[in-house]
């Protein structure tokens, strides 16, 4: 079966629209013999005449009659198919998006976000997704639209990311613990009895590994897969948790942060997303709302 030339359909428009092979050339901009010669091509391929001469003007036949409203419509399809997507109005936007994020995300970010969007984008759902783990699948998968995290090893190479915001690693005790006695060294933290939080259970971490470097070693009491949890614990006992200070804009208990001893690297925390979603207007309209609310400040 011989494939159609769909550029035929833009010729016959023109032609029909025009009634003229001298204006239908200037319409596409080409030359009138090269405007002849597709409407050659076209009666062949209709097997009909389409346009006869009149006195020293072209009228349609029947069936060309018939077929201009048809070719009118499905130039104008082809032509919203092909042209760029156009920007959304949010007010309008009727959708639901499915962000993981972890517990401290949530707790302190969440609030803004969905009160702009109440406000903004009435219509848009945003479910917030629990984070058991860093893989990119559900991202490929398309399970979800958006991820924040700290970028590493085991995120995949092709997703988009955006730096959100930078955060650093702080000391969180109960009222009153030892700890807030008195200047913080980074013997004193070490000799205190602290939670450790890996979502693997390594036992040994960053935290672990710029002690070393001072030739100290942390007392480790038990490990925990969460950050929410090692606060939890933290509120009832002598323990020392140590986490993003993102995770303690809304500390329970009045919880007590202190500034770690000891040089630490910051982290930065990004959005993460798959390409297939990149150009999408309603997507991209709600990673700049993303991105303003993390442009404040996370914490106090």
């Amino acid at each position: 079966m011989t494939t159609p030339d769909f550029n035929l359909l833009l010729t016959l428009d023109a032609l029909l629209e025009e009634g003229s092979v001298a204006g239908a050339a200037r319409r596409l901009r080409l030359s009138p013999s090269a405007m002849s010669r597709a409407l050659a091509r076209l009666r062949e391929t209709t097997g009909d005449p389409l346009l006869v001469r009149a006195g020293r003007g072209l009228v349609p036949t029947p069936r060309a009659l018939m077929l201009r409203d048809q070719v009118a419509r499905l130039v104008q399809e082809a032509e919203a198919v092909l042209r760029p997507q156009q920007e959304i109005d949010p007010a309008h936007l009727v959708r639901t998006f499915r962000l993981r994020a972890s517990d401290g995300f949530v707790e302190t970010l969440g609030p803004a976000l969905l009160a702009r969007l109440a406000v903004e984008a009435p219509g848009v759902r945003l479910h917030f997704v629990a984070k058991p783990d860093k893989e990119s699948g559900p991202l490929r998968r398309g399970e979800l639209d958006f991820e924040t995290g700290v970028i590493g090893a085991s995120t995949a190479p092709e997703l988009h990311t955006q730096a959100l915001f930078r955060d650093r690693f702080v000391a969180v005790v109960r009222p009153d613990h030892p700890l807030c006695e008195g200047p913080l060294t980074a013997a004193r933290y070490a000799a205190a009895h602290h939670i450790l939080v890996s979502r693997r259970g390594q036992e040994h971490g960053p935290i672990d590994q710029a002690l070393a470097a001072l030739k100290l070693e942390r007392h480790v009491t038990t490990l925990v897969p969460g950050f929410a949890t090692a606060l939890a614990l933290v509120q009832h006992s002598d323990l020392v948790a140590t986490v993003p200070e993102l995770h303690c804009a809304s500390l329970h208990g009045d919880l007590v942060r202190l500034p770690l001893p000891f040089p630490l690297p910051g982290i930065t925390l990004a959005l993460l997303w798959h390409p297939r979603l990149d150009a999408d207007p309603a997507h991209r309209w709600l990673r700049r709302l993303i991105r303003e609310i993390c442009a404040q400040p996370p914490y106090a």
